[in-house]
């Protein structure tokens, strides 16, 4: 089942919904604190987060906001506040849904249900538009690049070049075909536009503890080979 992250410093309240979602079967984790949270989030997966929006060191909405730069996990912001520009603010921010105190616990957990239930859909399909070699992994359709789930920001160029490579894994690729393919233009003989992207490339990744999977053939160009 779910591994669910419940982020709620009303003690009554987080231990009924802990009680509910384990009622049904889910794994649960409860935080109290947003900073600590937003820690463990970033350490550990889950399917859901269930998110009060007045926390003590990090309030829900900064907490949602640097989430959404590292995952797309789903949210489901818990406020008081039923005001209309609340609402938008939470939803703006990278919340999924947004429910208000005090809700009937049956239609919390409708909504986990159904957001589970889209997540998983959603996982299907973006799984259909992955590759991924020795734990990292590019996505075609979001042209984003990971490994072991740490985001790795690449530009549109990198990507392709990541890309192309690991799509052609062990097969040794010249300086010309990669930007033929990469860049759509004839290469020149003093061109050294490969080698310098390969060098970033090599750099971003290494910073994410991805071991150098880029192997130089020299007088050639370069590889990737999958272990």
């Amino acid at each position: 089942m779910a591994n669910i992250l419940v982020v709620e410093d009303e003690a009554n309240l987080s231990r009924f919904i802990e009680l509910e979602l384990i009622h049904e079967g889910y794994t649960v984790t409860v935080i109290n604190d947003g900073a600590e949270a937003y820690n463990i989030a970033t350490e550990k997966r889950f399917d859901l987060i269930l998110l009060d929006l007045m926390l003590p060191g990090m309030n829900g909405l900064e907490f949602c906001r640097r989430i959404r730069s590292r995952s797309m996990v789903p949210i489901i912001m818990i406020s008081a506040k039923d005001d209309l520009m609340d609402k938008v603010s939470g939803l703006d921010t990278g919340a999924n849904d947004y429910i208000t105190k005090p809700f009937a616990i049956e239609e919390l957990l409708a909504r986990v249900r159904s957001l589970l239930r889209s997540s998983k859909a959603a996982s299907r399909q973006m799984a259909s538009n992955e590759l991924t070699i020795n734990g990292l992994t590019v996505n075609s359709a979001t042209y984003q690049a990971s490994y072991n789930d740490n985001y790795i920001s690449l530009t549109k160029k990198e990507f392709l070049l990541l890309r192309h490579m690991m799509e052609n894994k062990n097969i040794v690729l010249s300086r010309e075909r990669l930007v033929k393919e990469v860049w759509k233009e004839n290469v020149h003989d003093d061109s050294n536009v490969v080698d310098v992207f390969i060098r970033y490339l090599r750099n971003k990744l290494r910073a994410t503890g991805c071991p150098d999977m880029i192997t130089t053939v020299r007088g050639i160009g370069y590889v990737i080979r999958e272990d």
